[in-house]
């Protein structure tokens, strides 16, 4: 079925996808946003599953929609949303306008945004690279993996973890799914109570035991995908923050000892403070308020604040969503024919001046008729009428002669050619 597929319609089906999604994440974050401020007191478990959700949304209904933009299936442009119609007959004009412009330029889009995976493909790549290139290292420390191996069994894991010790990094980090690693900052081996490093050790087998590993590369995943839109970016990091929530509560719960847990995040502040590094702990979650949890437990006031950021980006998209809505909203009419899409484009060589009636000429007759006419998917002028007389008939007639001998290009919808209503003016005056 793909063979099948030109270069142009998976242009415009990439493109259309694309800007489809503007409105698409905006719905996902604000409905995932309620959930997750109603849930605010639910175990991180629950926030989690809610968020990796929203997340897979993100991914899955915009390559749904272009699955059936290729297969030649009609995807509705507002989704199935209440407001497809909503917009009023000026600004409906308004909409078509730019909406054509972004047709015209779709190529551009999608170039610039294949650009852009591309760049961001190769930082996830290169990023793998270094860490499969570390843990096949020798940075290893026979003692701490000792009590590594030792603490993973206390926790159920039956899997081998490895522990790499390495130089530069921020925080713990744990990577790889079927051979696990740890990576450890060399400074927290050096500079870390050894009890205080073990709990953040039991912290990390949290991640190895939730597979987290693999969550956060469809994260990336994602993130390359999708990465023009906030909420796409607003999802991740909650997925993360409640990620290292889970894996705290892990931890605190196999040492028997959350506050243990919280002076190491706190040591691990100071450290990364002292080293100039940001106060974020193995891929998410801000450290102080994770402390803060561990130390007060207890239920969250509901804070309007959480809810601003959702508002906030559902205004700023529902204007994207009424415009998308309506490029096919206006759809069809009697004859079959589009209205809100790239307008037909004359040829102009093809379209000659119409002679002015002699009998007008001599009778002084000036006027402007506006003609409305059909042009089809060939670029042919199917059909023409009068919206606007200019007050003389063989003067209409004269408009209507002139227009049928004109050659289109045709006006486009998904970048196929489609028959589409457009309109001329012809202006009548006497020189």
């Amino acid at each position: 079925m793909m063979a099948a597929i030109d270069m142009s319609t998976l242009v415009a089906g990439i493109g259309w996808m694309l800007l489809h999604f503007v409105w698409q994440g905006a719905l996902i974050a604000c409905a995932t946003g309620t959930l997750l401020v109603a849930l605010r007191n639910a175990r991180p478990e629950l926030r989690y599953a809610v968020a990796c959700t929203g997340l897979l949304l993100c991914l899955a209904w915009p390559l749904a929609e272009l699955c059936l933009l290729l297969s030649g299936g009609r995807v509705p442009a507002a989704g199935g949303m209440p407001f497809a119609g909503a917009l009023p007959r000026a600004a409906a004009a308004d909409a078509a306008g730019w909406l054509a412009w972004l047709q015209q330029h779709l190529d551009w889009i999608v170039a610039l945004w294949a650009a852009c995976v591309g760049a961001l493909g190769l930082r996830m790549a290169c990023g793998l690279l270094w860490i499969g290139r570390v843990a096949r290292g020798d940075g290893g420390d026979p003692a701490w993996q000792a009590r590594l191996s030792a603490l993973a069994a206390c926790c159920g894991l039956t899997r081998a973890v490895r522990l790499r010790i390495v130089e530069g990094l921020a925080s713990p980090v744990t990577a790889g799914w079927w051979r696990p690693v740890v990576l450890v900052p060399a400074a927290l081996v050096a500079g870390m109570p050894p009890h205080l490093l073990e709990a953040l050790l039991a912290h990390e087998l949290g991640h190895i035991r939730r597979h987290d590993y693999l969550v956060n590369l469809l994260q990336n995943v994602v993130e390359t995908i999708l990465f023009y839109h906030p909420a796409v970016w607003w999802l991740s990091r909650r997925i993360r923050v409640e990620r290292e929530q889970i894996a705290d509560d892990f931890a605190a719960r196999h040492l028997g000892e959350p506050r243990r847990l919280a002076l190491a995040l706190s040591e691990l502040e100071r450290l990364q403070f002292s080293g100039g590094h940001l106060a974020q702990a193995a891929n998410g979650g801000d450290l102080l308020a994770r402390i803060r949890r561990l130390l007060r437990p207890g239920t969250q006031a509901l804070d309007w604040r959480a809810v601003v950021p959702v508002l906030g980006l559902a205004l700023a998209c529902a204007g994207s969503a009424h415009a998308l809505a309506n490029r096919h909203a206006l759809a069809v009419d009697g004859h079959g024919a589009v209205r809100a899409t790239t307008p037909a484009l004359a040829d102009f060589r093809t379209c000659a001046r119409p002679a002015y009636p002699q009998a007008d000429v001599a009778a002084g007759h000036e006027g402007t008729v506006t003609l409305r006419f059909l042009v089809d998917d060939t670029g042919a002028v199917r059909t023409s009428k009068v919206a606007r007389s200019s007050g003389f008939p063989a003067m209409d007639e004269a408009a209507h002669g002139a227009i049928d001998k004109c050659r289109f290009r045709p006006a486009l919808e998904d970048g196929r050619p489609v028959a589409a209503w457009t309109q001329v003016q012809y202006v009548w005056t006497l020189e």
